[in-house]
């Protein structure tokens, strides 16, 4: 039945009862009409129905009387047009009609009208509260005795000493001479903005869009407890108009993100816009970061309370596997009306109302509630400055009790939890003091830390010295899994840090800690120090001592020298790592291939481990199993076979079971190694791509195209080592995984494929199966309802694909060597004149750089850049050519498709075979590539959404493989 059907289904049968005498009480229906369901509380009942489809909803609501009541609850349809909405929304008068618009189902409904049905002998408190909040008014609302301080004309030095990172303070004044102090009313903004579309409140997992004029149109007839507001990080980009409206206060222009660029930092700067009873419910700011905001039309409650405290009613849960952090929280308006009564005077949180042109700041690790006693208008940003700093990177790091602890405070601890800091007395008295702004506050303590192991004795200090003490000292913060709630991901933090360190020299102390807490950084430098000493290199200067670079193991720039320490994804996936690696610089060497020209020199490689409490150094050149120490069992099964071990065949061995035991567990190494392998390489001249591109000439941009097609051809052209059948058919035989991973069955998968080959055909086989989870965890941009086609697209067999190669000649080998990661800061540019640009040699005396950061010295002077080296082989493979092709056209050429033209004309390898079935799509290299992008180990398709922003409407994956890949189609490859 559908939802239009439900008001007239079994009307007659709903009919209230006849009259009765006043006197008497009418029959309880929720017996007869719930059955056995009558047991759950009515906030269950009402919260497993959010759960079904508009259409389970109409049936469910013919059902019985009582049925019918909760089915047509406005909150209940408002959750499932936010789930369920597909397009721009247009709110239609209720939230029923809404959804039925949704589904292009409200024409057919209304051309049935039906009186809606009312029922005697049934009562819920819940479903009268929830409607009582509905309708409820604030005028008699403002708290007028706030005991925020306020402020007019604060200094700087003012705020830093009393206010920055102790407590929040409202300041008048600070808008005075913004525009939008007279153009951000609701009238206005409705005249210059009516037709443009902005971001509402985070009610679901989907981007709920709405036009202005529609948003207005909704807030005067809505009726709804927890009111949709406006809430758009965006609103700059859809409006550019609006950001000359305001400015940064002087107050708060200190901020550490400025140093990335639009497309890298985090969200930073919302409008917020919402009607009466609208708001936001408790929670503290992401990453720890301070913020300001500040109220252009309307009237604000505020409630704070300090880091640590959590308010009634709220509940907060941390993953102990990542740390990501989920509040559960009532509505700001039912936190006001049902919790707040309940509280006595020492517990209540400080308040105040803010009026129209005052800028509230709120400090790191603030527990905030805001409700809207009337339509609202106002701006806010989020920024990191010197004072919140540290919390910033405390709150990236890998890990979950300090995040936990930091939201929660004591709560978060257990027993185990103590053990770190019961004997360390060192803690400085917190700067927070809450009896600086709470009567007689006894729920957050400011002395040291305890002496017990008792948790009644715990006092809290959200003090970094204190928090940072609660970090999981075993993780590896190169390698451990990154919570899915921090503001940026790992490669853009180490990326930030990196940018920080070069631009704010003056800051180099302060960042180092940062990076120590993110990073542990502290015991990387420790180590780098180690191998320096051991192979008679310079040690690194104190400028020298932040990784740099953004990859997933520590790179550093020591004099001439780049030193590699591997840790990404576990020991054992290191050890592969850099045993390919030097099995294939060997390779360059013993066919001179041109591509050695443009790759580093190799100085040293080998192992750093712990014996005995003690460093141990010893050389490896990738050939044989490294002595180690007795405990040490990662050694491939057929070691004694083979030049390299831990070479190229056993690490796609290793790689295709990790990929089967993905379903099974995390796949994120567990606990902290003691033993690293290295590699270090002669530093190259120059800079990488990433720092230059914005400085480029179209020309440059030109021969970069030419050499990245020349050098992709020299290493897809490059022979890989022979393959040992016998050692695969042994392997997949054996259910016990090879480096004591386990047990599994490993039952092999028959394929007529030569056996390298059927590997990666399995390896694909087995990604795809789990590609839509991943997708949905990747979220925004990847539109939902292409999540949801995923499986109709990406083929059944990857066989499909390479059964054209057993039968074209025409055909490149579908299975060569691979860097993986081709990328912007992957790529050396040397500068050069006129003359040595084209082709001429010439000295080149600018100061040396591997390519993972700046020059710290100087700024570029020369006419034109050429490249010059790859770098980073530590992802080597083998697999389809054009998995080398991806990174090069999404991150390093942006999309642009006369770049990828000048890069195949000068690769002139054929992709895909010229007698491949007509009109088939897997003769279409663009469907091979688009496949190969959405089972890629990174999150290419949400870059490729995030580049080609349109393609987030698109209706189909075929269209976005056309839009993106469309222009290989027309490219056969050509002949010498």
């Amino acid at each position: 039945m559908n939802p239009m059907d439900m008001d007239e289904a079994r009307e007659s049968q709903f009919q209230p009862a006849a009259s009765v005498p006043a006197a008497a009480v009418p029959e309880d229906r929720r017996f007869q009409a719930l059955g056995d369901l009558r047991f759950l509380p009515d906030e269950t009942l009402c919260a497993i129905l959010t759960y079904l489809s508009p259409h389970d909803i109409g049936r469910l609501s013919c059902v019985s009387s009582v049925m019918y009541i909760f089915c047509n609850e406005e909150p209940l349809w408002m959750t499932l047009c936010l789930k369920n909405v597909n397009r721009q929304l247009e709110y239609k008068g209720s939230w029923k009609r809404t959804t039925l618009h949704q589904m292009d189902l409200l024409t057919e409904y209304e051309k049935t009208p039906a009186k809606q049905l009312h029922f005697n002998g049934f009562y819920s408190l819940f479903l009268y509260r929830r409607l009582y909040r509905c309708y409820t008014t604030l005028d008699g609302f403002s708290f007028d005795n706030g005991n925020v301080d306020r402020k007019k004309d604060l200094s700087l030095q003012e705020f830093y000493d009393d206010y920055d990172g102790q407590k929040p303070v409202l300041i008048s004044g600070l808008a005075d001479t913004w525009p939008a102090r007279n153009s951000w009313t609701f009238e206005q903004l409705l005249q210059n903005y009516g037709d443009l579309a902005f971001r509402l409140s985070q009610r679901s997992s989907r981007k709920v869009m709405m036009t202005f004029k529609d948003y207005v149109s909704y807030t005067q007839i809505q009726h709804d407890e927890d009111p949709l507001y406006i809430f758009d990080d965006k609103f700059g980009e859809v409006a550019p108009k609006l950001l000359k409206d305001y400015s940064v206060p002087h107050l708060f222009q200190e901020d550490f993100f400025d140093v990335l660029g639009r497309d890298e930092r985090p969200p930073f700067r919302w409008l917020i816009i919402g009607p009466e009873r609208s708001g936001a419910s408790w929670h503290v700011d992401p990453a720890l970061t301070s913020a300001w905001n500040t109220l252009l039309c309307g009237r604000k409650r505020w409630a704070l309370y300090p880091p640590g405290k959590v308010p009634l009613g709220v509940t907060v849960h941390v993953n102990e596997d990542d740390g990501d952090v989920n509040i559960d929280t009532p509505s700001s308006l039912q936190w006001w009306l049902d919790f707040y009564p309940l509280l006595s005077d020492e517990d209540k949180p400080i308040e105040c109302t803010q009026l129209p042109g005052e800028t509230i700041f709120v400090p790191s690790g603030w527990w905030h509630c805001v409700l809207n006693l009337e339509a609202s208008v106002a701006v806010t940003q989020n920024f990191v400055n010197s004072k919140n700093f540290e919390f910033v990177c405390l709150d990236m790091a890998p890990g979950y009790r300090h995040k936990g602890l930091c939201r929660a405070g004591i709560l978060a601890l257990d027993e185990g939890s103590l053990v770190d800091v019961k004997n360390d007395s060192s803690c400085e008295e917190n700067h927070v003091r809450c009896s600086d702004f709470i009567r007689k506050e006894k729920r957050m303590k400011t002395h040291q830390p305890p002496e017990s192991d008792n948790l009644e004795n715990v006092e809290f200090v959200y003090d970094i010295k204190f928090l940072s003490r609660f970090l999981d000292q075993e993780r590896d913060h190169y390698n451990s899994e990154w919570s899915s709630s921090n503001v940026i991901g790992q490669r853009n933090m180490r990326g930030w840090l990196q940018k920080l360190w070069v631009k704010r020299p003056e800051l180099r102390g302060l960042i180092w800690k940062g990076a120590c807490l993110a990073l542990n950084a502290g015991r990387w430098h420790d180590r780098l120090r180690e191998i320096c000493a051991f192979n008679d290199f310079p040690l690194p200067t104190d400028e020298e001592k932040l990784p740099v670079g953004t990859g997933s193991n520590p790179v550093y720039l020591v004099a001439e020298n780049v030193i590699k320490i591997l840790v990404e994804r576990g020991l054992e996936a290191s050890l592969y790592a850099l045993g390919t690696e030097l099995q294939f610089y060997n390779l360059l060497d013993q066919v001179n291939s041109p591509l050695k020209d443009h790759i580093p020199v190799v100085l040293a490689s080998g192992i750093l481990f712990l014996k005995d409490g003690s460093w141990q150094v010893i050389p490896w050149d990738g050939k044989g199993v490294p002595e180690l120490n007795e405990n040490f069992n990662m050694v491939p099964e057929n070691h004694n076979e083979v030049d390299y071990p831990f070479g190229i065949w056993n690490k796609k061995q290793f790689e295709y079971h990790k990929v089967r035991l993905s379903s099974l567990e995390s796949g994120n190494p567990e606990g902290c190694s003691t033993v690293w392998p290295f590699i270090v390489l002669k530093r190259c001249r120059g800079k990488i791509f990433a720092d230059l591109r914005e400085s480029l000439s179209w020309n440059d941009m030109l021969n970069l195209a030419t050499f990245l097609g020349e050098q992709l051809r020299n290493l897809h052209t490059l022979p890989y080592p022979s393959f040992n059948v016998s050692n695969l058919l042994v392997s997949e035989q054996r259910t016990e995984l090879p480096l004591g991973n386990g047990f599994l069955d490993d039952t092999a998968e028959k394929t007529s494929f030569s056996p390298e080959l059927s590997t990666y055909i399995k390896t694909l086989n087995k990604k795809k199966e789990d590609i839509s989870s991943r997708l949905t965890k990747w979220g925004d941009p990847i539109p939902v309802t292409l999540i949801d086609k995923v499986g109709e697209y990406i083929p059944e067999d990857f066989e499909k694909f390479f059964n054209m190669f057993e039968d074209d000649k025409s055909v490149a080998k579908p299975y060569t060597w691979i860097h993986s990661d081709v990328m912007d800061d992957n790529i050396q540019m040397k500068p050069c004149n006129l003359t040595s640009c084209l082709g001429e040699s010439t000295h080149d005396p600018s100061p040396v750089n591997n390519g993972c950061a700046n020059d710290h010295n100087g700024s570029t002077k020369s006419n034109s850049w050429r490249p010059c080296h790859i770098i980073d082989f530590s992802d080597l493979s083998l697999g389809h050519p054009i998995c080398d092709l991806i990174p090069v056209h999404v991150d390093v050429f942006r999309g642009d498709s006369r770049l990828l033209k000048q890069f195949l004309e000068s690769y002139k390898l054929p992709i895909v075979g010229r007698k491949s079935a007509e009109n088939s799509r897997f003769g279409r290299a663009s469907y091979l590539t688009m496949c190969l992008c959405i089972l890629h180990d990174e999150n290419v398709v949400g870059a490729i959404f995030s580049l080609w922003k349109e393609l987030r409407q698109a209706k189909s994956w075929e269209e976005v493989e056309e839009k993106v890949w469309g222009d290989l189609n027309n490219y056969t490859g050509f002949d010498d």
